[in-house]
C-alpha cells in the first residue's frame, strides 16, 4: 500500500532525468481521417484525475500546447475536434548485480581464500519506470482514435531548467508521430 502512495511522486520524477531514454509507442484508429481534424481542447474531467503536481501537469500541457500549435491545430474551448486525455502510470524495477572478484595465481589474496578465486560482491538498486499516455479522442463519437506513450526511467533534480526542458523533449517525442502519416 505503501508503494501506491510513492507512485504519484514518483512519476513526477520522470519528467527530471535529463540523460536516459525515453521508449515512446503509438497506436491510432487506421479507419479515422485525421486531416478532417483542426481543433483541439484539454479533456478537464481526465486530466483533473492525473496525479501528478499541478506545476509538472501544467509543464506537461503546456509542452503539448506548444506541439500541437506547431503542426497547426488551434486550441478552442467550444466544439473541439479533439480532445486531449493524459494518463500516468509507475512501476519500480529492482536490479541486482552479482560481482565475482577473480584473483589469480598471482593476484591478491587474503587468508582463507585459495587461487583463483575472491569475494563475491552482490548490490541492489531500484529505480522507477513511470510511463505518460496521451489519449486522443474524438468527442462526437467518444472513442480513443490515437494514443501516444511514453516510457523512461525517473531520477530526480532540482533544476528547474532541466526538468522543463526534459518535460518539452518527453511530449515531443511522444507527439512526433501525430497526426499518422503526417509529413515530416
Amino acid at each position: 500500500m505503501k508503494t501506491f502512495k510513492i507512485l504519484p511522486l514518483a512519476f513526477l520524477l520522470l519528467f527530471i532525468t535529463s540523460c536516459s531514454s525515453v521508449k515512446v509507442t503509438t497506436d491510432y484508429d487506421p479507419d479515422v481521417n485525421f486531416t478532417k481534424y483542426k481543433t483541439y481542447a484539454f479533456f478537464k474531467e481526465g486530466i483533473d484525475h492525473v496525479k501528478l503536481n499541478d506545476l509538472d501537469k501544467k509543464r506537461i500541457l503546456s509542452a503539448i500546447e506548444q506541439e500541437l500549435n506547431a503542426k497547426g491545430f488551434v486550441q478552442t474551448d467550444s466544439n473541439p475536434d479533439l480532445l486531449i486525455n493524459l494518463v500516468t502510470k509507475a512501476q519500480e524495477q529492482v536490479n541486482i548485480t552479482t560481482n565475482n572478484n577473480y584473483y589469480g595465481p598471482w593476484g591478491y589474496y587474503r587468508p582463507g581464500w585459495g587461487p583463483y578465486w575472491g569475494p563475491t560482491n552482490t548490490s541492489v538498486s531500484t529505480q522507477i519506470e513511470g510511463s505518460l499516455y496521451v489519449d486522443i479522442l474524438d468527442p462526437k463519437s467518444k472513442t480513443l482514435i490515437w494514443q501516444g506513450i511514453g516510457t523512461g526511467v525517473i531520477s530526480n533534480t532540482s533544476n528547474m531548467n532541466k526538468r522543463e526542458k526534459r518535460i518539452q523533449d518527453f511530449v515531443q517525442s511522444i507527439l512526433s508521430n501525430f497526426p499518422p502519416g503526417a509529413k515530416k
